[in-house]
Parts: C-alpha cells; structure tokens; sequence
C-alpha cells in the first residue's frame, strides 16, 4: 500500500524542481536577451562608424590633389580608422 503522505511530498518536490527549472530558463532567455541587445546596439554604432568613414574616404580620394599634403594624410588616417573599426566589429562577435 502505497503512503498518501510520501506520495504527495514526492509531487510537490517535482513541482519545486519544474518551478526552478522554467524559472532558470526564464532567467537565462531574458539575460541572453538584454545581453544580445547590448551588442546588437554596439554594432549598429560601429557599422554607422564605418559607413561614415567610407563616405569620407570616397570623398578624400575624390578631391583635388593640391592640399599640401593633408589630403593623403587624411586618407591614410581615415584607412587607419576604417581597419580599426574593422577590428572592432570582429571583436565583438
């Protein structure tokens, strides 16, 4: 004969660990979530960044050559952001 008693702890811890677990799966999806947003939120920033720097770099080489100089230092400077960037991105992901 079975113990009515036992029978019902033994229920009542099953639901304890259900309880636990959906709400550690809650927990862990809101924490991906918001950790995932934070990074898509960084990216979206740095890929702006990069958009900008190549609009500038088709606008530096597009330009006329008589600046003294400053104009192919703005464009190897502008390069340098570009790989910076670049490198930023990767890291991130």
């Amino acid at each position: 004969m079975r113990n009515p008693g036992l029978m019902e702890e033994y229920t009542l811890m099953q639901r304890s660990k259900l309880r636990l677990g959906v709400l550690g799966l809650l927990f862990g999806l809101c924490f991906a979530a918001i950790g995932a947003g934070t990074a898509l939120a960084t990216q979206t920033y740095m890929v702006n960044a990069r958009t900008d720097l190549r609009s500038a770099l088709t606008n530096l080489e597009t330009a006329q050559t008589n600046k003294g100089g400053h104009r192919v230092n703005a464009i190897n400077l502008v390069k340098q952001a570009l790989n910076e960037v670049n490198l930023g991105i990767e890291y991130a992901q």
